[in-house]
C-alpha cells in the first residue's frame, strides 16, 4: 500500500491525528459494518484516546473541509468512528487477519512519517522566528545608523564663498 495514499486519509480532529473507520474498512477489504461489529464486540479494546465516535458538528466540519470523501459517505446519517494511531495498531487484533496486519505496519509507518514531517516543520519554524528576531535587529540598528547620520547633516554644513577664503557654518 502507497504511503501517500494512506497519509491522504489521515485526518486532524480534536487535536488527534485521526482515520476514519470506512477508510481503514476500504484498506483492510472488509465492510465498515463488519469492521464497526468488531469494534463493537471488543470496545474494552478502544478507550476513548484510542477510538471515538465523531460528533455530527465535527462530521459536518470535515466534510467542509475535505474534498477527498467519498461522496456516498458524506450524507450517511451515522457519523464514522475515528481511530487514532493506537486505536489503528489495536485494529489488527480485533480483525486477525495476515492482510490487517500488514495494511497496519502501512499505517503505522504513514503515521511515524507525519509525526517526522511535523518535527522537521516545527524546528524550521523555530529556526524562522529566530532569523525573523535578527532581522528586525539589524533593520532596527539601521534605523538608529541612519538617524544619527541625519542629526550629524543637520547641525551643520560647510559653505564657501567664492573669492573668499572663510569657511562659514551655518545651522540648519
Amino acid at each position: 500500500m502507497q504511503l501517500q495514499v494512506i497519509q491522504n486519509k489521515i485526518y486532524q480532529v480534536r487535536g488527534e491525528r485521526i482515520m476514519l473507520d470506512f477508510d481503514l474498512a476500504e484498506m483492510y477489504g472488509v465492510e465498515t459494518r463488519a469492521l464497526k461489529q468488531a469494534v463493537r464486540r471488543n470496545l474494552e479494546r478502544f478507550p476513548e484516546d484510542f477510538m471515538f465516535q465523531l460528533s455530527k458538528p465535527e462530521w459536518q466540519q470535515l466534510i467542509t473541509n475535505c474534498d477527498n470523501l467519498p461522496e456516498n459517505i458524506k450524507f450517511s446519517p451515522a457519523t464514522p468512528f475515528a481511530f487514532t494511531e493506537q486505536g489503528v495498531a489495536m485494529l489488527s487484533s480485533v480483525l486477525n487477519s495476515k492482510k490487517a496486519i500488514e495494511v497496519n505496519i502501512a499505517i503505522i509507518r504513514a503515521f511515524v512519517v507525519l509525526r517526522q514531517h511535523l518535527a522537521d516543520y516545527k524546528d524550521l519554524k523555530e529556526e524562522i522566528a529566530k532569523l525573523e528576531k535578527q532581522i528586525d535587529h539589524l533593520y532596527y540598528q539601521d534605523l538608529l545608523v541612519k538617524k544619527r547620520l541625519q542629526q550629524m547633516n543637520k547641525k551643520y554644513f560647510n559653505f564657501h564663498y567664492m573669492g573668499d577664503s572663510r569657511i562659514q557654518k551655518f545651522v540648519i
